[in-house]
């Protein structure tokens, strides 16, 4: 397959703490609005990082799964919603490195658009009847071929970034007698294509992760469509790095602790709880269990990057472990701090709510327990 060499924007890691704050600047005013993040994805953009997993054949720096735990570690701190739709992006981007399903011009349209401007991508693939296609089942969404092209129909939820979306990798079958299933490509823009404001949630509120209708939507297939029957799993070892967007959301939380504790002096007391056994073991717990789950993380990251096939194998458990240590971390912050945890003026409720959307993603705990179990028992 012959590639041409885009110019992809390079990274500017140095940039970050920066980016950082001006998401966390504006996080708490998205979260309590429920709006989209539009000005720090475009920080995300100009520092270059939408496109660090873009493979070097292609141009790009080429980012292995330990470089995107760390990134998205970060931008977790300043706002997880911008995490999540720059991780689904990332995720695209190394996904078409290891096994291309872009036609050739198509991604190298893709990354000319990228360098002057935020072009997010996200694969939608959740229905309401279906549900997640992880757990199997033939999509409702169709795909059927006309003398023009590919014209696709049906509705995804929990569609992430959808208003900011520029390209939409939409899981559907085909029309033909014997269904085939894929990832086709559509653009944001394309006509017949309507987003229902959904998403009420209770955490990642700006993520937009709305509902998505497409009618008779021009579509591109991807360069291969599977019989259901031949469908394989997904790679897991990018998706390895999604927890770790928890892990700045729940380092937050121990910061604000931290200067809460600091700071609160009863007039019982006459000095800060800080100061007191009770609160300083909570504080060390809670640091134990974000440096467990960091670890965790990196290690896996680290041997996935080295090759060690156990590390995609494992992705699943190391994802179960990590969030349940980074939401006990957050839970232990609440109790610790009592009200003004759970008070609308203070930031912890809100990382609170945001840490609880870890247990959501794919692959939930309860697949990935059963399959572990599965394998053990027989």
């Amino acid at each position: 397959m012959t590639t041409t060499v885009a110019t992809v924007p390079q990274p500017d890691l140095s940039a970050l703490p920066s980016i950082v704050a001006g998401l966390a600047a504006r996080a708490a005013e998205h979260d309590r609005e429920a709006t989209f993040p539009h000005e720090g994805v475009e920080l995300v953009h100009a520092a270059g990082l939408l496109t660090t997993t873009v493979h070097p054949r292609y141009g790009g720096p080429g980012a292995g799964v330990l470089d995107t735990v760390r990134l998205l570690s970060e931008l977790g701190r300043g706002d997880p919603s911008v995490a999540l739709v720059t991780a689904m992006t990332l995720f695209v981007h190394a996904a078409q490195g290891a096994e291309p399903t872009w036609r050739e011009e198509l991604y190298r349209e893709v990354l000319a658009e990228s360098a002057e401007r935020p072009v997010l991508i996200n694969a939608l693939r959740v229905e309401p009847e279906l549900g997640s296609p992880t757990r199997g089942g033939l999509p409702a969404t169709v795909a059927r071929r006309t003398a023009g092209g590919w014209r696709l129909s049906g509705r995804k939820i929990y569609s992430t970034g959808s208003v900011g979306l520029r390209w939409m990798i939409v899981w559907a079958r085909t029309d033909e007698p014997s269904p085939r299933v894929g990832g086709f490509f559509v653009r944001g823009d394309s006509p017949g294509i309507a987003i229902e404001p959904t998403w009420d949630h209770l955490g990642l509120r700006a993520s937009a992760s709305h509902d998505v209708v497409f009618t008779d939507v021009p579509a591109a297939a991807p360069l291969g469509l599977s019989t259901p029957d031949t469908q394989r799993p997904p790679v897991l070892t990018f998706p390895l790095a999604l927890p770790a967007i928890y892990v700045g959301v729940a380092r937050n939380a121990l910061d604000w602790l931290t200067g809460f504790l600091r700071n609160r002096v009863p007039s019982g007391l006459g000095k800060p709880l800080a100061t007191l056994p009770r609160f300083r073991t909570g504080a060390g717990e809670i640091a134990a269990r974000i440096t467990g789950a960091e670890e965790l993380l990196s290690g896996f990251a680290r041997r996935a990057d080295e090759g060690d096939p156990d590390a995609a194998a494992h992705a699943g458990v190391a994802k179960v472990l990590a969030t349940r240590l980074l939401i006990e971390a957050v839970e232990q912050a609440v109790a610790l701090s009592g009200n003004p945890g759970l008070t609308r003026a203070n930031p912890l409720q809100r990382h609170y709510r945001d840490v609880l959307c870890s247990r959501v993603h794919t692959p939930q705990d309860d697949a990935v327990l059963t399959a572990l179990g599965r394998s053990i028992l027989g």
